[in-house]
């Protein structure tokens, strides 16, 4: 069984995510403070933790910086609605993943699901899907046992996705991820590369989805 620790002042959201995290499996612990989630982290072992941008002692990004100092251990963040410019300060102090309040607990899971699967990913650093073969420390992709040549941002493109697996990733968060903070391209510019990687891909193009109007998701189907 998986233990996911719940971080926030909020006791109805906490009890939100615990409801649908423990029909995921998960066995669950939740904190109110700094304090307490410090604590809990120190005398249980959590394979994720949830949590929350604003408590009573200290903010997510203080806890955030005291977690880091002790493990690695999985962290998505609950970002306050209005406060977008926290992303990047989130992503800098060692966040795994985001979801803007107020979120679908579904869709809350589904992100807890990606980041697990990319922590064990990370362990071999290989990922298949059918005959499509990612070597992510070679930066290599096989098909069918055959190379695929790819400039370096589509590369680093189908990592993002296959590391995000149905998960719907808006054009502007690949920006980020991909290219970096420092870059100030537009959305065309993500449009065009996904374009060339579909085509490089062949037959598994079509794993890359488009969501009109928000942007892609890597969906393979087992045949």
């Amino acid at each position: 069984m998986k233990n996911m620790l719940i971080v926030d002042t909020d006791l109805y959201l906490r009890r939100m995510v615990r409801t649908y995290a423990e029909l995921e499996l998960f066995q669950c612990a939740e904190a109110e403070n700094a304090g307490e989630a410090l604590k809990q982290l120190r005398e249980n072992v959590f394979n994720v933790v949830i949590l929350g941008e604003l408590m009573s002692d200290k903010d997510g990004f203080e806890v955030l910086e005291e977690i880091r100092k002790e493990t690695f251990i999985p962290v998505i963040m609950l970002i306050t609605r209005g406060k977008e410019y926290n992303r990047p300060k989130g992503f800098q102090s060692g966040i795994d993943d985001y979801i803007q309040e107020p979120f679908s607990p579904r869709e809350l899971m589904a992100k807890v699901d990606a980041v697990l699967r990319r922590v064990s990913q990370k362990i071999s650093d290989e990922m298949f899907f059918g005959e499509l073969h990612i070597l992510v420390r070679e930066r290599k992709v096989l098909i069918k046992d055959e190379e695929v040549h790819l400039s370096p941002k589509e590369f680093d493109i189908l990592v993002k996705f296959a590391q995000n697996e149905n998960i719907v990733l808006r054009r502007e968060e690949l920006l980020r991820t991909v290219w970096g903070y420092e870059y100030y391209g537009d959305a065309r510019t993500v449009n065009t590369h996904i374009r060339m990687l579909r085509e490089h891909l062949g037959e598994y193009g079509k794993i890359i989805q488009t969501v009109w109007g928000v942007g892609y998701r890597f969906s393979y189907k087992k045949k």
